[in-house]
């Protein structure tokens, strides 16, 4: 092969700058087994929904829209600061990067805790699991993404400690860019479950 034919295969392999795919082929793997995950639950949702459209808009009204309001802020707050961190470090501002980062935990925090406010304020009105089709969907597919969220907070621990450690630099910040993703990721499918149950049904 000539030399010129191994600089065009050098060229067609190499991303160009600014369309890199962030974080790793691991974690988009993850993220794509997440994605089908929900998309089997949600057509459950839409299933059960067809079924039974009467328990699924009485359903609704017994939610409290405020809880769901609450937890949406949370997450697309903690998106925006770990958004934030990762374009600080890219600007090469890694303390910047570690506040918006710690920032983005203690928003992220928030969530679990909404959540079992929460389900506390539902069993006090007498809402479980055994309620209904919708609350047992409900209750399913908001478990689900919890347990999610809760997978992506334990991540960011770990991804503050090596930030702190001085793992990451403007140069090289894999594993922050593939946080990033994941909770961006983790974000959106709530994006999904919050209109489902809080606004449409």
């Amino acid at each position: 092969m000539s030399t010129a034919a191994l600089a065009l295969d050098n060229i067609a392999e190499t991303p160009p700058p600014g369309r890199r795919i962030p974080g790793n082929k691991g974690i988009w793997v993850g993220i794509c087994c997440e994605f089908v995950e929900f998309l089997v639950l949600f057509i459950v949702y839409f299933v059960a929904r067809a079924h039974f459209p009467d328990a699924f808009a009485q359903g609704a009204e017994r939610l409290s829209r405020l809880a769901g309001t609450v937890i949406t802020l949370l997450m697309v707050s903690s998106s925006f600061c770990i958004a934030c961190s990762v374009a600080t470090l890219r600007a090469g501002q890694r303390r910047r990067s570690l506040y918006w980062l710690g920032g983005g935990l203690v928003v992220a925090l928030g969530y679990p805790l909404a959540k079992l406010l929460e389900i506390d304020w539902n069993l006090a009105h007498g809402i479980n699991g055994e309620s209904g089709i919708f609350f047992t969907v409900y209750y399913y597919l908001t478990f689900n993404h919890l347990v999610h969220a809760t997978w992506g907070i334990l991540g960011i621990f770990w991804v503050l400690a090596r930030h702190l450690a001085g793992a990451y630099s403007a140069e090289d910040h894999a594993g922050l860019e593939a946080l990033a993703s994941y909770w961006h990721a983790t974000d959106l499918i709530w994006l999904v479950i919050f209109p489902f149950f809080y606004v449409l049904a």
